[in-house]
C-alpha cells in the first residue's frame, strides 16, 4: 500500500480530533439529517473542489459533479439528484459551476474519437453549435474556450431549468433559483455569471412548460 494512501486514513483521523475539540457533538449532530440550501452541480476536476472554493462546512451543500458540469436531462444521475435536492431537501439554490482551462471542454472541442466519452461531450459541442457565430468571431483561442465555458454553464443551467419539478417548485415557492458560476483557477475566484433566472423561465415556458395550473392548485391546497 503506498505511502500517499496512507496518508488519507492519518489526514482524516487528525481531521475528526480536531473536529471533536471544537465540538465534542459534531458528529452527533451531523449524523442526524440534512438541511443544505446549495445544490452545487460541477466538473469533476480535482483541482475544483465544491465545498473548498466556497468555504463550506459539511451538511451545507449537496454535491453533483461529472465531466464538464453537463446537466443531460436523459443522464438519470443529475436528474435524480435535482430531483431529490429539489422536492426532499427543498433546496433554494441550484449552482452549476463551471471552470476555465476546463479538460472536458476542451476534450469536447478536439477532432478525435474519445469512444465513450463521445455523447457525452457531445452536449458541449451542441452548445458551440448554438453559439458558433460569437465563438468563431473570437480570434484568441485561449479567450474562446473560456467563453464556451461560460456558455456551457449558461446552457446547463437552461436544461436544470426545462425540469419539471424545478418548474413546479418555482411556481408554488420562488424557490429554486438557478444561478451559473465559472470558478477562475487562475486566480481562484468565482464569477457569478449572473444569469436572468426569471427571464430564461419566462423565455422557454411556451416550449418547455410542463406544469399544469390545476396541478398547482392543488399543491397549493
Amino acid at each position: 500500500m503506498s505511502q500517499s494512501y496512507k496518508v488519507i486514513f492519518e489526514n482524516n483521523r487528525k481531521w475528526v480530533e480536531s473536529k471533536i475539540a471544537d465540538n465534542p457533538d459534531f458528529f452527533h449532530d451531523l449524523a442526524k439529517t440534512q438541511h443544505p440550501d446549495y445544490l452545487y452541480i460541477g466538473c469533476s476536476d480535482s483541482r475544483a473542489t465544491a465545498e473548498e472554493l466556497m468555504g463550506a462546512k459539511p451538511g451545507e451543500v449537496f454535491v453533483h459533479r461529472n465531466i464538464a458540469n453537463v446537466v443531460n436531462t436523459l443522464d438519470m444521475s443529475s436528474t435524480a439528484v435535482i430531483q431529490y435536492a429539489v422536492e426532499y431537501l427543498r433546496v433554494k439554490h441550484i449552482i452549476v459551476c463551471g471552470h476555465y482551462n476546463c479538460g472536458g471542454v476542451k476534450a469536447a472541442m478536439t477532432p478525435e474519437d474519445l469512444g465513450l466519452l463521445n455523447p457525452w461531450l457531445r452536449t458541449i459541442r451542441d452548445v458551440y453549435r448554438l453559439h458558433q457565430t460569437e465563438l468563431d468571431a473570437i480570434e484568441d483561442e485561449g479567450k474562446r474556450y473560456d467563453r464556451l465555458v461560460e456558455l456551457n454553464v449558461q446552457e446547463q443551467c437552461i436544461n436544470v431549468v426545462k425540469m419539471a419539478c424545478v418548474q413546479e417548485r418555482y411556481i408554488l415557492e420562488e424557490f429554486p433559483v438557478v444561478h451559473g458560476w465559472v470558478f477562475d483557477l487562475r486566480t481562484g475566484k468565482i464569477i457569478d455569471l449572473e444569469i436572468d433566472f426569471e427571464k430564461i423561465l419566462k423565455d422557454i415556458q411556451k416550449i418547455y412548460n410542463l406544469t399544469s395550473s390545476d396541478w398547482v392548485m392543488s399543491r397549493k391546497k
